[in-house]
């Protein structure tokens, strides 16, 4: 991996096999020239690196020269038996603890670029768990749809700058997001966007949150 950020003005690596102990995640890496810092995505709900939305929210950090790296959190065997029985996608602690080694395997492999995540769904979990032993390595995180309470126990040791944005029609998901911002202690602030269900499918939401996803880490990854 080293070797493909040496030239080129925009590095594209897709497919990616990301080692971790005796099994590997497939990613999709892009790192723009001159990029301030990489965010690893951490999908959820059954979503994987493929997600469209997802991606649109990468292409919209791309254009504030930020890299990402989205990654499948389950293999391809687990993702198969997850499709029968949706049991690992809500395995919480199996996910904030593969998000935490490919964070080592991004650390090793390109230490030089400061570090945000980016949830979705259950995902948004993930990071904030992962997020909470990290400690301020981890520069900010972002939650979109997400269900931050499931980080539970954890976030009142979240230490990163966190946004949560929620769509003003996904009801239950906003109290779920005001529940998890009063235990937060970090540096946070809660989004609520206009017309917004879920899946932020109405027109101009997703660019909404992903506008407001760019600036939250454009203002925490640049060098102190």
């Amino acid at each position: 991996m080293k070797a493909a950020y040496e030239s080129a003005a925009e590095r594209r690596i897709p497919e990616l096999h990301i080692p971790i102990r005796d099994r590997s995640l497939r990613g999709d890496l892009m790192l723009p020239d001159n990029a301030i810092g990489l965010v690893l995505f951490a999908h959820g709900s059954g979503s994987g690196r493929k997600s469209s939305r997802n991606r649109f929210v990468a292409s919209v950090l791309h254009d504030q020269k930020i890299g990402t790296l989205l990654f499948d959190l389950l293999t391809e065997d687990e993702e198969m038996a997850d499709a029968r029985t949706a049991h690992l996608r809500f395995d919480i602690p199996l996910l904030a603890d593969r998000l935490l080694q490919v964070t080592d395997w991004v650390r090793r492999e390109q230490s030089a670029l400061p570090l945000g995540y980016f949830g979705a769904s259950t995902g948004a979990a993930a990071a904030l768990i992962a997020a909470a032993q990290l400690g301020d390595s981890i520069r900010a995180v972002v939650s979109r749809g997400g269900r931050p309470d499931l980080a539970d126990r954890e976030l009142p040791k979240v230490q990163s700058p966190t946004l949560l944005i929620v769509g003003s029609r996904d009801l239950p998901v906003i109290d779920m997001n005001e529940s998890a911002y009063a235990r937060l202690r970090c540096e946070k602030r809660l989004e609520i966007v206009p017309g917004a269900s879920h899946l932020f499918e109405e027109p101009g939401t997703l660019d909404a949150a992903a506008k407001l996803a760019a600036d939250w880490f454009s203002s925490y990854l640049r060098a102190d």
